[in-house]
């Protein structure tokens, strides 16, 4: 989900320009460089804040973004897009919860006769599309976390490959998880300090406070726990970071297992792996991550007209078939999710014969559904002109360079700041009793338009989105790239000197 960039430090700081004072003596007077030259440290400190806590979106260059251009920057683009319907999910159940919201947004078209635009097929996506949006997270990460070794077996330097994954599995701890304690940490203290009521309730002492997070996130961030609830309370959100950490270790034991196969049977060896984790073991998350990795390896045999024979045949029609299956993503994304029970999905309008398509492995059947809808969106996003060009404008490569960020911060402001202002246009939930009971119906507004699109949600996203994302960037300048440049620091420190083994 994160971006990898580095972002320029006080390096880009002016610097003070000395006076020139060759000639002076021989013209016999002094003349001054402009003051405007000679910039004081406060002068600096606060130049120094403005360019690094200004929001990049308001200037015109929030989309800017040094791998634009890059044969995969449409994946930027796509996980930040993603990280988008994330947040706006998560704002749409919570605003509307007080009418029933779960009963709507998450149940099929037509279901128990009730018939709303939100959840019309292909259309749910983009207001319950979170769990999709999870869905292509871990497809990207398969394929981002392939690439450089799959380029490496294809040229069979497996020295570097040796060194590639070592470097790679040693970070990919650090990387996913200090990003998740620094923010729930400063949440967690900033709920306490100002003793705000939210999501969670607050302890009685920061003292306890603070036992109660280290608690928690001990047992959050260890990968083989076996029990327990996965989440972690400081921010429900991030359940899906040890899952990321755990495809992240099959992804790279994959590779190294299949690094000396031929191409065409670790072809073979990948497709196994997927039917395995998705047909007979429950471990669906594993199956995304490997069809990213398929998906990667069979774009680099692609590059250099390398695919297998079969794939040669399909030539004439592929354009016709990647659209096919972005309509097939787009219908299976809507996959009803209220409910893991399956007579819930047979009882779906429009999924009663699909619902028989569920292997008995699949616990929660919605993620074998995603499972084909993130793969073939991926898949058919290159092939298909417009929708790549799409997810390479400047305004989702900036999404996609502070995805992390905006995904570890939107569920935050939305419990403190978000669940205030819908509070205030009308939006009244049981719970604001007692969180909030002085901001129900403070500015009240008409709940003019459809289900999920009224005035009345939009008007608090003027303030949301662009708190969220101006704070999305702060983490991303402050805390994200600079724990990448740590675990990179980190692991050459670790290193030993070329001459011992």
């Amino acid at each position: 989900m994160a971006s990898y960039h580095e972002e320029s430090g006080l390096g880009d700081i002016p610097k003070m320009r000395t006076v020139d004072l060759e000639g002076t003596l021989e013209k016999g007077y002094w003349k001054s460089r402009p003051t405007s030259r000679i910039r004081s440290f406060p002068t600096r400190a606060a130049q120094w804040c403005v360019d690094h806590l200004r929001p990049a979106f308001l200037t015109g260059i929030g989309g800017h973004s040094s791998h634009q251009g890059r044969r995969t920057a449409y994946l930027d683009g796509l996980r930040g897009f993603a990280a988008f319907l994330v947040y706006w999910g998560h704002h749409e159940l919570w605003a509307h919860d007080g009418i029933g919201a779960e009963m709507i947004f998450e149940n099929a078209y037509g279901y128990q006769k009730k018939h709303y635009f939100v959840a019309f097929p292909g259309v749910r996506i983009f207001f319950s599309g979170g769990h999709f949006a999870v869905s292509v997270f871990f497809v990207l990460s398969g394929y981002v976390l392939s690439a450089k070794p799959l380029s490496l077996i294809r040229a069979g330097d497996y020295l570097q490959l040796g060194d590639n994954l070592a470097s790679a599995l040693f970070r990919r701890w650090l990387r996913l998880h200090i990003p998740v304690i620094c923010t729930t940490f400063v949440y967690m203290t900033y709920l306490h300090l100002f003793r705000i009521h939210a999501t969670p309730e607050i302890k009685s002492s920061y003292g306890e406070e603070l036992w109660n997070w280290y608690v928690e996130l001990k047992n959050f961030s260890f990968v083989f726990r076996t029990g327990g609830e996965p989440w972690f309370t400081y921010n429900f959100h991030s359940w899906s970071i040890p899952v990321e950490f755990r495809g992240s270790i099959v992804i790279y034991t994959a590779l190294q297992a299949f690094s000396k196969c031929r191409p065409n049977a670790r072809l073979l060896c990948e497709l196994g792996l997927i039917f395995y984790f998705m047909y007979i073991a429950d471990g669906w998350f594993c199956a995304l991550f490997m069809s990213g990795m398929l998906l990667c390896d069979l774009d680099l045999r692609a590059a250099r007209d390398e695919l297998p024979d079969v794939f040669m045949m399909l030539e004439p029609f592929k354009e016709g078939i990647f659209y096919a299956m972005l309509c097939i993503s787009m219908y299976l994304g809507g996959v009803p999710s209220r409910t893991w029970e399956e007579q819930f999905l047979r009882e779906s309008p429009g999924w009663h014969y699909l619902s028989y398509l569920k292997p008995q492995a699949v616990f929660d059947f919605k993620w074998f559904y995603l499972f084909w809808a993130a793969t073939f969106l991926v898949a058919s996003i290159s092939r298909i002109h417009w929708l790549k060009s799409f997810f390479e404008t400047p305004f989702n490569q900036y999404l996609g360079r502070i995805s992390f960020a905006f995904y570890l911060v939107h569920g935050p402001v939305l419990w403190v700041l978000g669940d205030r202002l819908y509070a205030a246009v009308g939006w009244v939930r049981d719970s604001h009793a007692t969180t909030c009971p002085g901001w129900i119906n403070r500015f009240p507004l008409p709940k003019v338009g459809p289900l999920g699109l009224e005035l009345n949600f939009f008007a608090p996203h003027l303030i949301l989105l662009p708190v969220t994302l101006w704070l999305a960037e702060i983490v991303t300048k402050f805390v994200d790239e600079p724990s990448v440049r740590f675990a990179q620091w980190f692991y050459r420190k670790t290193l030993a000197p070329a001459n011992q083994s």
